[in-house]
């Protein structure tokens, strides 16, 4: 009788655990999205017009899973509203069109801020004394080996972003780079890959980061923003940036990345300008 009841229990947890989810996204699925949310795409986001049909419903029903499952923070005193959800999901979103798995299974927050917000870390020193600085930061993520990732962004510069997104800086697909690159663990600049080859992407990613690491040492003025240099991650998250906002350029300037990047996103952005 006690072999039977924690059989029992067994069956239900795992039934709690994959049909509930499945349920509950076909669910959410099944929902017409909301008008209100289209006009805030088209006035916020006039590019995305230029998807594919399906590339664009690909991005509504990721968009509408993100919105369910993901929650926002206002912090700082700050109100999150529907634009705010509503345009940090669609940016979000671009990221996983003609892709494989979930929608950030390790993410649950997304913090939001007014502005940019100050963080303390401890910083060890050469003597072997640790101390403490603060850094003034427009965004930051957590991965969430456990499902409770964090992705912590200022409000003001999702807004600059959105007017300007054809200059290779964007916060949202940055922080969001860095969740993909977290989802295999460690957020080292080397993510999951499902259709590249794993030797020539390493090889290439390697090279590129190298050769741009002894350019700004250097001093010389690079394409890429010198920041790129300074982690494989942050060379990962730079790229996914320049990737859809300065496609034709990154393409002409260097294809090797371009290519790795095209059919790691399964995308190709050049088609959307």
């Amino acid at each position: 009788m006690v072999f039977v009841l924690l059989l029992l229990i067994v069956i239900g947890s795992g039934l709690g655990l994959f049909v509930y989810p499945a349920w509950r996204q076909r669910r959410v699925l099944q929902q017409p999205f909301p008008l209100a949310w289209l006009r805030l795409l088209d006035a916020k986001l006039s590019q995305l017009r230029k998807l594919a049909p399906d590339e664009r419903q690909q991005l509504l029903d990721r968009m509408r899973l993100f919105l369910a499952e993901k929650h926002f923070h206002g912090c700082a005193g700050l109100t999150v509203t529907d634009t705010m959800r509503v345009v940090i999901a669609a940016q979000a979103c671009l990221l996983l069109l003609n892709r494989s798995g979930g929608v950030f299974p390790t993410l649950r927050h997304v913090l939001i801020y007014p502005a940019m917000f100050r963080k303390e870390e401890e910083e060890r020193n050469e003597d072997g004394t640790v101390s403490v600085v603060q850094q003034t930061l427009l965004g930051e993520s957590w991965g969430g080996h456990g499902g409770d990732g964090k992705v912590v962004l200022s409000w003001d510069d999702v807004e600059y972003d959105l007017a300007h997104g054809d200059d290779g800086e964007n916060v949202v697909l940055h922080e969001f780079a860095h969740q993909l690159d977290a989802e295999n663990g460690s957020d080292n600049g080397a993510p999951i890959l499902r259709h590249n080859d794993v030797e020539r992407w390493k090889a290439v990613m390697e090279q590129e980061f190298n050769e741009l690491g002894r350019a700004v040492a250097r001093g010389e003025e690079t394409f890429l923003d010198p920041y790129a240099a300074s982690t494989p991650a942050e060379f990962f998250a730079v790229l996914t940036e320049t990737f859809f906002e300065m496609p034709q350029a990154l393409r002409l300037s260097h294809p090797a990345l371009y290519r790795e990047l095209r059919q790691y996103y399964c995308v190709d952005p050049v088609r959307w300008r």
